[in-house]
């Protein structure tokens, strides 16, 4: 297969099972990604990414271009050298973080201005400079920069980001150049489906003006802009239609989300790829997710609790260590206390990415989304 290649190997009803090719290996869908903001998963090594199965990590273009820098990165042999982690990686625009700074954004038609977090410096970001940094630092899927509205937002200020993360779009698939990268494209719109399907129409188009011009088509389809604030309740009102307005051929992203029952519905909608903060850094306040739920492990009841922490789990964690000890680590702030409910929750979310995709391949996903949905931990997430 060639590079960028994807391959819809089953559906179940709107759920795909994909396989995407890549120059550090080839990932399968339904997939969580684990992030790895400046180049590491916190508290997990690359050999344990592996062997939790690990297909991609993200990394963060904001934080690696503040610190170390992208020429560094670049220096040392691009982000997969420099971090040791050998397999598919992705690099967000670094958009949401910028925009998250809204107290000193200055944003304009061609770019974006921003004060460094790190030093209080003045950060000048135009589509084609992120695009510079993004191949820089060198990973197999690169994101186009975007404004991430936040919610609530008045429409027309929501409206107003389309039209900027459409015109970057434009911009981002023109300027970029490495081909052993792809660049995905990213759907905004906030609550408004029409914003939404808008924003897919324009990117559609731009692809469409590029290919004829005998330039690139974008590698796949973020969907950014959800889990910024609004109930779950509200995403699904319009996630579905969103997702499948994308393009068959290509990977569906919804990006920021790791609540394992969101990812279940999602898949369910038709959304491929995932990735979230939330099972190391809930792992790091003393969190463990289950099949019955999360799990405080402050709460006293763990005390002389000896069994694992997950009776249906095969993670490491669950083979060697008791809740109890588990419980002692959290309450001395031991950090492998968050190590290890950072490797557990991993391998649940990972773990649960691969029982969906099994599903699919079985043509079973509604039997496997409605036993996770009548699951005792369903309703806890």
């Amino acid at each position: 297969m060639a590079l960028f290649d994807c391959t819809c190997e089953a559906r179940s009803g709107h759920a795909r099972a994909l396989s995407y090719e890549t120059a550090h290996g080839t990932f399968r869908t339904p997939m969580f990604m684990p992030v790895g903001t400046s180049a590491t998963v916190k508290g997990v090594l690359p050999a344990q990414l592996h062997e939790l199965g690990t297909q991609v990590v993200l990394a963060n273009t904001y934080h690696l271009a503040m610190r170390p820098g992208a020429d560094v990165v670049a220096e040392a042999g691009g982000v997969h050298a420099f971090s040791g982690y050998d397999g598919p990686m992705l690099t967000d625009s670094g958009g949401f973080q910028v925009f998250s700074l809204a107290d000193t954004v200055k944003l304009d038609d061609d770019g974006v201005t921003f004060q460094s977090i790190y030093d209080g410096s003045k950060v000048r970001w135009t589509p084609e400079e992120n695009m510079r940094i993004q191949e820089l630092i060198g990973a197999d899927i690169a994101m186009q920069l975007d404004q991430c509205a936040p919610y609530p937002a008045e429409r027309s200020f929501v409206a107003k980001a389309v039209d900027y993360s459409s015109a970057w779009a434009e911009r981002c698939l023109a300027a970029h150049q490495r081909p052993d990268q792809a660049l995905f494209g990213i759907v905004q719109g906030g609550m408004h489906l029409d914003l939404r399907l808008e924003s897919v129409r324009r990117l559609r188009a731009i692809e469409d003006a590029s290919l004829a011009a005998g330039g690139r088509r974008f590698g796949g389809f973020g969907i950014g802009g959800y889990s910024v604030g609004e109930s779950h309740e509200v995403m699904f009102e319009t996630l579905g239609e969103v997702a499948r307005a994308c393009p068959e051929d290509r990977p569906r992203y919804l990006m920021g989300v790791g609540n394992p029952t969101t990812i279940v519905r999602a898949i369910g909608q038709g959304v491929d790829m995932f990735d979230c903060v939330l099972p190391t850094r809930t792992a790091r306040m003393g969190t463990a997710f289950s099949s019955t739920g999360r799990m405080n492990m402050r709460n006293a009841q763990y005390a002389r609790d000896f069994g694992p922490l997950d009776a249906q789990c095969s993670c490491p964690t669950c083979q060697q260590f008791s809740r109890a000890y588990i419980r002692h680590l959290v309450k001395q702030n031991e950090m492998t206390g968050g190590v290890l409910l950072s490797i557990h929750n991993l391998h649940f979310l990972l773990e649960l990415a691969r029982r969906a995709r099994e599903a699919v391949l079985a043509g079973a996903y509604g039997e496997f989304e409605a036993a996770w949905m009548a699951s005792p931990g369903a309703k806890d997430y």
